[in-house]
């Protein structure tokens, strides 16, 4: 059963570090967890997963901020979402609503000093990879990122050549070792029976160096990019934003995100939080189409996890065809308009 529990922390704290080999035989860990809607995030139930690799008898805290109701539903929502979570600690503070790095890493430092965790994972994401190397930096002590398996409480393997290979790292530094992982490679388990736990806020001051502008959001009833089961991805073979509205109708018909490779988010076809690659989203959807993507090893790097891959192409030798378990050599001009003619409207 998962607990609930303020901590109150001070703001003068001196960090105490040790040796990580001398503390493998006691691991305990601090997810930095995610949250919208009362509910916590799939991608922060995926580093949870992770953190069971990392030994047993693992004791693994879940580590939320924000303000209001939204907050403490939330919080009864991770102490009953995961059987590995024993402790979900609440941050109830303005200065959290907004996902600002340096209120986070800072909140992150304080809880550590007060706790002496082993490991801290966060997921890798936009959101980890903002958080992640402030919160070390503050910590003293060398981040591993993009995590994709884990071998015991200080061996790790991640991807290196844009994926092409991949990289066993063994962390020999102070503790507590710091981990982004990606969720695309712990893969969200079943939940749990529901249950019931006690909830206390806590009040928290950090130094703000940034502010909250604004949030600028596209209303769309497609799914999110990074969760979902199936993505239609266009290339700058589409050559217009206009053109590139084909890729939207698929998509709705399909029930899809939309996706997009480099080229076409700098050709200005589509924003930047749709582009998929090593320098955009990692996704690993049961069904990807791309449409007149070429294949580049940045952008395979963010796709080639997918369950099953479609390539649509009019050049037979353009390297998606590689990594693609089925091939079209044709137009997408002509192919697209006739999956939209012969699709279900959804």
């Amino acid at each position: 059963m998962a607990i609930v529990r303020a901590l109150r922390v001070p703001l003068r704290l001196r960090p105490r570090f040790s040796s990580l080999s001398s503390i493998a035989g006691s691991i305990s860990t601090l997810v930095i967890g995610e949250h919208e809607g009362g509910a916590v995030k799939a991608p922060t139930l995926s580093a949870v997963e992770a953190a069971k690799y990392l030994g047993e008898g693992n004791s693994v805290s879940v580590l939320l901020a924000g303000t209001g109701s939204s907050l403490q539903d939330a919080a009864e929502h991770a102490a009953s979402c995961h059987p590995s979570i024993s402790q979900v600690i609440v941050a109830d503070s303005d200065h959290f609503v907004h996902h600002l790095a340096e209120p986070w890493a800072r909140l992150v430092q304080l809880v550590q000093q007060r706790e002496g965790y082993s490991h801290i994972v966060t997921v890798s994401n936009s959101f980890g990879k903002n958080v992640l190397p402030r919160a070390a930096a503050l910590l003293d002590v060398s981040p591993i990122t993009d995590v994709v398996s884990i071998s015991g409480p200080n061996q790790f393997v991640r991807p290196i050549y844009a994926g092409n290979a991949l990289s066993t790292v063994r962390y020999t530094g102070n503790s507590p070792c710091l981990l982004s992982v990606r969720s695309t490679s712990f893969p969200e388990p079943t939940v749990a029976a529901d249950f019931r736990a006690e909830k206390a806020p806590i009040s928290q001051d950090s130094i703000r160096k940034s502010r909250y502008v604004k949030l600028t959001s596209q209303e769309t009833e497609r799914p999110d990019l990074g969760n979902a089961k199936v993505v239609v991805t266009g290339g700058r073979a589409l050559k217009s934003a206009e053109n590139f509205k084909m890729i939207e109708k698929l998509a709705e018909k399909l029930g899809a995100a939309v996706g997009a490779t480099r080229a076409a988010v700098d050709a200005g076809f589509v924003p930047n939080d749709l582009q998929v690659g090593q320098t955009g989203k990692i996704v690993a959807p049961e069904l990807y189409l791309a449409f007149g993507v070429s294949g580049a090893i940045q952008h395979v790097a963010g796709m080639r996890d997918s369950k099953v891959i479609v390539a649509v192409n009019k050049d037979s030798d353009a390297p998606i065809f590689k990594v693609a378990d089925y091939g079209l050599v044709g137009d997408l001009f002509e192919v697209i308009p006739e999956l939209l003619e012969k699709l279900p409207e959804k």
